[in-house]
């Protein structure tokens, strides 16, 4: 995990430097700088160590042409790459060369050979190569400096550095001769008609080893645990895998969050940690989880305080942190899917709601643990664990009939009851804000940060915000304010929302 910017069509490297310096959090234990005379472009690294610690610093250069590549994230299947590649001049262990030397090999197909969470770019002669990972895990923003191009891991960096700026998508790649290409889809697949029992036994099979292969680091690894099923299937299967596991809960004292995390962290052995959270300590770390969070977005500033605080604790223990998000997505786990009473519209809504994440939920990941110099892992979302779910029926993450509304996630659920106890299974769902105890802190100071007289005219003033309540309006004013009003713009301008709900 790492921060990355760079320019390409100048060689300023103060800027460059400057870009960095926004994202010293990204990647404390190294930085690094590449300036080749003969090419229009420089390429900027921020190092947080997880692979090779030792000789993984980047930029790296390699290959026969003298590529330079930096990279943000993991490459899971880097050493099967590896062994095809036996003559390849390795200068590291680090799994970003094998990206480097995979690109010699390549070329534009590089991206989809790579199987993991990354954002890099590779200075190729006269041209860039950059590319994103199949979801968005990773991200990667462009903008324009007068003629030259500006990228960077966060909008934060290009604020007032670059204008109209813009996500690179999800599942793409840029070459600087022609442009942005799509080269992964989410599967858009009907669901099989098999035995409710044979997706049981695969998903559990497919859980077990996208949990085993995003474990991979060569430094301390911990888990998230709120005590719902994802976070706990996660820890459960986790611990499994290793001798020991630092585990991390934070929430008001007394919240379910806190009292579930404690039963599973029992359940499983694991080293459990806890940080109990005040109303002073959310009011007094607002700004900065905002800055960092690069949104105004009401639902996921509400997520994205847990998160904060959870990242802040598991820091102080690991540098890699295992979560459960994508599995609401994955597996219909959300409230308004029980809305969604037609099955073919929850699978269609699934799919959209699964390629939306990159700007929403995966932002708030991505930004709070690197906030705090840590690696976030989601191994529900990995490419094997998306297939998967694409072709099991809506019906079976969704069961309706019988006594009571229905379960979500109900084959996840059979698929890891024997793991944790059958309370946790089975325990109703709800979302992290509102486990934890968030939603009550905020529900008590909203009016006091915007109050509703004022609100009405705030919206008025910022019409092309679309803001949708009071608090809202609060967290926009934050927002601009961190950035410097003006500057706000390229933060602004790239806030992801989330879209209406079907109700089909």
């Amino acid at each position: 995990m790492c921060g990355i910017a760079g320019i390409w069509g100048s060689q300023d490297e103060d800027a460059v430097r400057r870009m960095m310096e926004v994202m010293r959090h990204r990647g404390p234990d190294a930085s690094g700088t590449y300036v080749d005379e003969r090419r229009p472009g420089v390429l900027g690294h921020q190092r947080l160590s997880i692979m090779d610690p030792e000789g993984g610093d980047q930029p790296i250069l390699g290959g026969r042409d003298r590529l330079a590549i930096v990279g943000n994230g993991e490459i899971y299947n880097h050493r099967e790459l590896r062994e095809t590649m036996p003559d390849a001049p390795y200068k590291t262990d680090s799994d970003t060369e094998t990206a480097l030397h995979v690109y010699g090999r390549e070329k534009e197909g590089t991206a989809e050979a790579l199987d993991g969470m990354f954002a890099f770019a590779i200075a190729d002669g006269g041209h860039l190569y950059a590319a994103r990972d199949h979801i968005g895990i990773k991200p990667l923003y462009f903008g324009r400096r007068g003629k030259a191009l500006c990228f960077a891991s966060e909008l934060k960096a290009l604020a007032g550095v670059a204008e109209n700026v813009e996500a690179l998508p999800p599942g793409s790649y840029f070459d600087s001769r022609h442009g942005v290409k799509r080269y992964y889809e989410v599967p858009d697949c009907q669901p099989e008609n098999r035995p409710a029992e044979a997706f049981v036994s695969e998903l559990r099979e497919v859980m077990e080893r996208s949990v085993r292969k995003w474990m991979m680091s060569d430094v301390p690894i911990g888990s998230f645990l709120s005590g719902g099923l994802d976070s706990s299937l996660i820890a459960a299967m986790a611990r499994r895998e290793l001798g020991e596991l630092h585990t991390f809960a934070v929430g008001i004292e007394g919240s379910n969050d806190i009292e579930a995390a404690r039963h599973v962290a029992g359940h499983i052995g694991s080293i459990h940690h806890e940080h109990f959270i005040t109303v002073a300590e959310v009011l007094e770390h607002l700004p900065e989880i905002i800055y960092c969070l690069e949104s105004f977005d009401a639902d996921l500033v509400r997520s994205a305080i847990p998160t904060y605080f959870t990242s802040r604790l598991a820091a102080e223990h690991v540098k890699v942190i295992m979560t459960g998000e994508g599995a609401d997505e994955l597996f219909a786990g959300y409230a308004y899917h029980k809305d969604i009473r037609n099955p073919l519209a929850l699978h269609r809504e699934l799919r959209r709601s699964i390629t939306a994440m990159h700007n929403v939920n995966l932002q708030r990941v991505d930004r709070l643990t690197m906030a705090h110099s840590i690696e976030g892992r989601v191994p529900f979302l990995d490419k094997e664990m998306i297939d998967l779910s694409m072709r099991i029926p809506p019906q079976l993450k969704l069961p309706r009939g019988g006594d009571g509304p229905p379960m979500e996630k109900w084959v996840l659920r059979k698929a890891v009851e024997d793991l944790l106890p059958h309370d946790i299974v089975w325990r109703v769902k709800e979302q992290f804000d509102e486990g934890s105890g968030t939603v009550d802190l905020l529900t008590q100071e909203v009016e006091r940060l915007m109050p509703s007289s004022e609100a009405e005219a705030y919206m008025k003033k910022f019409p092309e915000a679309n803001l949708r309540s009071a608090e809202e309006c609060a967290y926009h004013r934050i927002l601009r304010e961190c950035f410097g009003g003006d500057n706000a713009d390229a933060v602004v301008d790239n806030v992801g929302r989330w879209a209406e709900r079907p109700a089909a």
